[in-house]
């Protein structure tokens, strides 16, 4: 080992890997057999003695073995110099799966039962942000002579379906004025910009078009100014009950804090950029419910426009390496999608 903190490191990470692999305490004389430290029972030992003093490994119980801590886990996490990418079968499946998506929901969806499936822990998805979503088209479709409904298009592959009573019999050279005039307000145009557009239409229109752009626009508004960012798809909570012993009796507040939209939203909240990976480590979560837990999260879009954060819920005993590669691979593939949507 080049210095004495390195070989420390190497033994943390030892014991980290093992301890993720069985749940059982390690001892010295395991990480001697198993990783080729090329030193000593004792010599690990008294690395094992200096990693505890400093906080980084733990003794559950008076047996010979020591478990990480949380502030182990972070160095482990923070000196991740390389992450295994995925293999190009596993690479190809995702992208298969997620290309099957029909619409956003569905594609959503889809990336929640993935990265449960690939992590084995709870996954979350949250819904494109509203602040950067494009009004892509809007149609107008005549259900019946006084009814319409209208169907709007984002850039997201969000699509929204509201229908209007005119009140009144519409003719068809009517509805394609009135589609001509609505998209020519929000086709192109952040949501936010195309509702201002929307409340204005009625005012400067034609008064032949007005009492028909009003009940229009005021469906229309509810629809552009509506926060999608406060839905999020959820899945694989099941994962959680197979490993209890890691939530010593916190796995009921765990599932009960799950359940609360409010706390999952600021558990991806870190996720601020498309493609950076963030880990929260047990006492690192904001929420007390979530202190026995480590969520890795990340940013979904594309380039620098951050559309929505998806990550994983799982114990502090986490295979971190490959739990990233998963939610940073899931991630990549939904923005690629949504962005060419």
């Amino acid at each position: 080992m080049a210095n004495t903190d390195e070989r420390r490191f190497e033994v943390l990470r030892a014991i980290v890997a093992d301890y993720v692999a069985n749940q059982e305490p390690v001892g010295s004389k395991t990480i001697v057999e198993r990783h080729n430290l090329g030193v000593s029972s004792a010599t690990v030992r008294n690395d094992m003695a200096a990693l505890e003093e400093e906080g980084y490994i733990a003794q559950p119980h008076t047996s010979a073995g020591r478990i990480p801590t949380d502030k182990g886990y972070r160095l482990f996490v923070d000196r991740l110099s390389e992450i295994k990418p995925l293999s190009a079968a596993e690479r190809r499946a995702i992208t298969s799966f997620l290309d099957s998506g029909t619409d956003l929901d569905d594609v959503l969806r889809r990336s929640v039962r993935l990265l449960a499936q690939l992590t084995r822990q709870v996954a979350v998805v949250q819904y494109p942000m509203l602040t950067n979503t494009v009004a892509r088209h809007l149609e107008v479709v005549p259900l019946t002579p006084a009814r319409l409904m209208l169907v709007l298009i984002t850039d997201s592959g969000r699509v929204d379906q509201r229908t209007v009573d005119l009140g009144d019999v519409v003719t068809e050279e009517t509805v394609l004025r009135l589609r001509t005039v609505l998209n020519g307000a929000l086709a192109g145009r952040r949501l936010a910009d195309a509702a201002a557009n929307v409340a204005e239409l009625p005012e400067a229109a034609p008064p032949d078009l007005r009492d028909h752009l009003t009940r229009i626009c005021t469906t229309l508004v509810e629809s552009l100014v509506e926060h999608p960012e406060e839905r999020i798809v959820l899945g694989g909570t099941g994962n959680l009950t197979r490993n209890v012993a890691d939530f010593p009796g916190s796995l009921r507040q765990v599932l009960e804090a799950l359940e609360e939209q409010v706390v999952v939203l600021k558990l991806l909240a870190a996720a601020r950029n498309p493609g950076a990976v963030t880990v929260l480590i047990g006492e690192e979560n904001e929420d007390e419910q979530m202190r026995s837990t480590s969520v890795v999260s990340i940013g979904y879009g594309r380039d620098d426009m951050l559309l929505g954060g998806m990550g994983v819920v799982g114990p502090t005993r986490m295979d971190y390496p490959g739990t990233i590669a998963a939610v940073r691979a899931v991630a990549n593939y939904v923005g690629q999608i949504l962005s060419g949507r």
